[in-house]
């Protein structure tokens, strides 16, 4: 049975693991290497399915940072290389909806060198786990632009199931955008998390760093 309680809210901590670590964001600390892996006017298409960017200077990204620190709704975390220190991306816990046990991952941000990695991959891992584990959420849900073909096939191999099409859902950018909607829910994570745990282990992958298995 369920809890009828409202879930409490995600809170700004730190969330270990193997590959990456899920910081709050902070601008100072986090800045210059999300400066260089995305908001350089040369990461421009990064952005073409962003609710924001492209940014023109370094100014502007930082106040792009700096309003997403001080969010509660979205509430960002940077996504952290545990070797090199260097935040690679974010990623946000959003439309937090407490009475209900609904929260949605989102505003996903990842630079080159995070994309297709086991870092990639872990992040999206501690996310949920915190969110049904730690939280105690029912439902978690996954929304992208549906032009956006990588982030629809994101989602699958992550383990969020295809619930339908809203036509017309939001304009971004003055443009009409439809909107492909996915969700997990608690009573499936556990079987979802072992198998993220059986592909992110180191055994998974080659000499060479080739995954031996797939995740989906």
């Amino acid at each position: 049975m369920f809890s009828t309680e409202p879930a409490p809210r995600p809170a700004r901590i730190t969330i270990p693991g193997r590959y990456v670590t899920l910081s709050p964001l902070n601008p100072e600390a986090h800045g210059d290497a999300l400066w260089e892996g995305a908001g350089h006017p040369r990461h421009e298409q990064r952005w073409l399915y962003m609710s924001d960017g492209p940014f023109a200077d370094r100014a502007a990204f930082d106040a792009h940072l700096q309003r997403k620190q001080a969010s509660e709704d979205p509430l960002f975390y940077a996504i952290v290389d545990n070797v090199t220190g260097q935040a690679l991306g974010y990623a946000a816990l959003m439309r937090i909806d407490l009475p209900n046990r609904v929260i949605e991952v989102g505003h996903i941000m990842y630079t080159v060198a995070l994309q297709r990695t086991r870092g990639a991959t872990e992040a999206m891992y501690l996310l949920a786990r915190y969110v049904f584990e730690d939280l105690g959420y029912r439902r978690y849900e996954w929304k992208c632009n549906a032009l956006n073909a990588p982030s629809r096939a994101a989602a699958q191999r992550l383990g969020f199931s295809y619930e339908g099409l809203f036509r017309q859902h939001m304009i971004v950018k003055g443009k009409s955008r439809d909107t492909t909607w996915f969700a997990m829910i608690d009573e499936e994570w556990p079987e979802r998390k072992k198998v993220f745990e059986r592909w992110l282990d180191p055994e998974n992958f080659d000499a060479e760093g080739k995954q031996r298995t797939p995740l989906a």
